[in-house]
């Protein structure tokens, strides 16, 4: 067995290292002194050093935000393009309209004064008919000569050729 002397019952138990405190934290310093060292040459030899790759991290996410912002202003300036393509079609579509809608005025107005001039025409047709149906009328009631019957028909011809060039 271990006899445990009054000394050692005073410290707990633990064997006495040494009667220097001073020498003792002096030796722990060089220690700690030796470990900080060992690792400032370790860095220097290998080239690792955390803060190095803060900074190359933070130059890297920097980086990426400015190809981010550039990526993103060339898409502004496409759709600013694209939108501009658009209203100049649109301007295009709406000058079309422009120039069809002109167009279809024009030929409405070809066709009213069309109509008119065959409305005209049929007036003029319809006079002749009457002027022959008159003229066939004093046929049987009396028989005039031949050459007043022509003469007739001429100037009811010349008549009706008389109102169409008016028309024109």
């Amino acid at each position: 067995m271990i006899e445990v002397s009054s000394d050692d019952a005073r410290r707990g138990g633990l064997p006495y290292i040494g009667s220097q405190p001073i020498a003792l934290a002096a030796g722990a310093l060089l220690v700690i002194m030796l470990g900080i060292g060992s690792i400032a040459l370790w860095r220097a030899y290998t080239g690792f050093s955390p803060e190095q790759e803060r900074v190359t991290a933070a130059r890297q996410l920097q980086a990426r935000a400015a190809q981010a912002s550039e990526q993103l202003a060339e898409k502004a300036k496409g759709l600013e393009v694209t939108q501009q393509e658009s209203i100049d079609q649109l301007q295009v579509v709406q000058d079309q309209l422009q120039s069809v809608r002109r167009l279809l005025a024009a030929q409405q107005a070809d066709t009213r004064r069309l109509s008119e001039q065959v409305a005209s025409l049929n007036e003029a047709v319809d006079g002749l008919r009457q002027s022959f149906a008159s003229v066939q009328a004093s046929d049987a009631s009396a028989p005039p000569s031949r050459n007043r019957a022509i003469r007739t028909r001429s100037h009811a011809t010349r008549a009706a050729h008389h109102r169409v060039a008016k028309s024109h």
